[in-house]
């Protein structure tokens, strides 16, 4: 009778570990499907903030025009062009491939700004 008692409450054990391990497995799944790396860049008194960027593979830069006046986003290799952006208005680009991405406002050529993606 004794020993039934000490294999019941070993089962229990077992069960509650292996419930335990489900748990833990569900997890590991959900945090390994995140979302993607995502950067922001304000276009604010005729510059883009951060001017520069350093970023992985297959992160997405969105623009926002936070200025009264429009502007673009062109990459100087036309990897990337934006239509003209009023204020409020945001434009997004994925970075596929590793490489350094200088940019401009087409509008105002002296606003530049660089992606570097690793």
């Amino acid at each position: 009778m004794r020993k039934s008692v000490s294999i019941g409450a070993f089962l229990a054990a077992f069960g509650l570990g292996i419930a335990g391990l489900g748990a833990g497995a569900g997890h590991v799944a959900a945090s390994a499907q995140q979302k993607p790396d995502t950067m922001e860049v304000k276009v604010d008194n005729f510059t883009f903030g951060p001017a520069e960027l350093t970023v992985k593979v297959g992160t997405t830069i969105t623009w926002t025009n936070r200025d009264d006046i429009p502007h673009t986003v062109v990459s100087t290799d036309k990897v990337f062009k934006s239509k003209v952006l009023d204020t409020d208005e945001k434009f997004s680009f994925t970075f596929s491939a590793p490489g350094t991405f200088p940019y401009f406002c087409s509008i105002h050529p002296k606003m530049t700004g660089k992606v570097v993606v690793q």
